[in-house]
């Protein structure tokens, strides 16, 4: 059985929240604890009742989503709302798992469903993990009662979420509770290049690169984000 998921719903359309309503309700994990259309009172009640999934609507009067999200930071779910695709950028900015245009479209909805489920299960993971440096190229991560060893040259590229970092072998894949920042940071991490908000690459492992991606070996695609482009020439 899936775990129940708390959310609420603050949009200053009233036709919005309804069909936002009658959407999230095809999916028993979401309980649905509050909707709002005033973001201020939102705010309030979101302190009380501490969910964990909002949806926010970016363009409200007295107080955007966008601004709704930096003083609710500590939610770990926000998926924004909006008539304007421009916002997408900043929306990022502020740990969003996704971002939905409306209309809302049921398979595009889908989509977002997923993505809430997989974040949780991979907290849930992530949490049952801890890492442990042995050696330059080994560390140990405690999956359950056990530890596994990872070697580092094994790890093909690192994808972030959020406060959560997936470590992608070419078998499997660990889940760390940790920022992607942070382990590169680290120094068994030092052989691992930053070319996208949500992933880091390992030099040895890459076949080749264009203007919006770089290829690993067994043909995986990593895209480039725009802003780490110049990250390129550490690459040779």
């Amino acid at each position: 059985m899936k775990e129940t998921l708390k959310c609420v719903i603050t949009d200053d359309n009233e036709m919005d929240r309804i069909i936002l309503t009658n959407y999230l309700s095809n999916y028993p994990e979401i309980e649905i604890i509050g909707v709002f259309e005033n973001p201020i009172l939102a705010h309030k009640s979101i302190e009380k009742l501490s969910p964990d999934i909002v949806f926010l609507d970016v363009d409200m009067p007295r107080m955007s989503g966008l601004e709704l999200r930096k003083r609710i930071a500590q939610i770990p779910i926000c998926i924004f709302t909006t008539d304007h695709p421009e916002y997408a950028v900043e929306s990022f900015e502020l740990e969003t798992l996704d971002y939905l245009l409306k209309p809302y479209d049921l398979e595009r909805f889908d989509q977002t469903i997923d993505r809430i489920n997989e974040f949780v299960s991979i907290r849930k993971k992530a949490i049952q993990h801890e890492t442990q440096q042995n050696e330059d190229k080994v560390f140990f991560i405690k999956e359950g009662h056990k530890k596994v060893r990872v070697v580092i040259d094994d790890i093909l590229y690192l994808n972030a979420l959020q406060n959560y970092t997936i470590l992608i072998t070419s078998t499997t894949k660990h889940y760390v509770l940790s920022t992607i920042g942070a382990l590169l940071k680290e120094t068994y991490f030092h052989s691992f290049i930053r070319v996208h908000r949500s992933y880091a690459i390992q030099k040895k492992h890459v076949i080749s690169i264009n203007s919006k991606e770089i290829v690993l070996i067994e043909g995986i695609k990593i895209p480039l984000g725009r802003s780490y482009k110049d990250q390129i020439d550490l690459l040779f």
